[in-house]
């Protein structure tokens, strides 16, 4: 190394320091979720928040999804934070007995479940796109209506 490049050396380091120190972070946002219409406060609800649509409902493909575990008795409302922008979808399965999974009779769900913007349900869950919502730099509020079907 030269002289002057041994010089130059720390002052390149400085620069890209205060670069850094100074960049921004990127714009981040908040989901705030009013949950309705549980049936019982027994057991668990089981929610999953993804931006991808191959992940949606379960989150199980989604590594970057957001996943809680709430005691149903304390589940009318909670918050995902420190979100960057993008298209987001929620789904909730009220786990009434606790036992980690949404159990079926003859292919119908035989506990509660809800999804984003209140979408339809069709032989299935909705598609991503029918429950997907903005999140940007402002707080949003989700409201999700729980279901029975048995």
């Amino acid at each position: 190394m030269t002289k002057r490049n041994r010089c130059m050396a720390p002052m390149g380091s400085a620069l890209i320091a205060i670069a850094l120190l100074g960049a921004a972070p990127p714009p981040t946002g908040e989901v705030n979720v009013a949950l309705t219409g549980l049936r019982s406060a027994k057991g668990l609800v089981q929610v999953c928040l993804t931006r991808d649509a191959e992940a949606f409902p379960d989150c199980r493909k989604d590594p970057a999804g957001r996943k809680l575990t709430l005691v149903a008795s304390e589940a009318s409302s909670f918050r995902f934070a420190a979100l960057p922008a993008g298209l987001y979808a929620v789904a909730l399965i009220h786990d009434e007995n606790a036992n980690g999974r949404a159990d079926m009779a003859l292919l119908v769900p035989r506990e509660g479940f809800g999804f984003s913007r209140d979408a339809a349900v069709s032989f299935g869950p909705p598609r991503f796109g029918k429950a997907a919502f903005a999140v940007g730099e402002t707080e949003v509020t989700m409201p999700i209506r729980m279901r029975y079907l048995l």
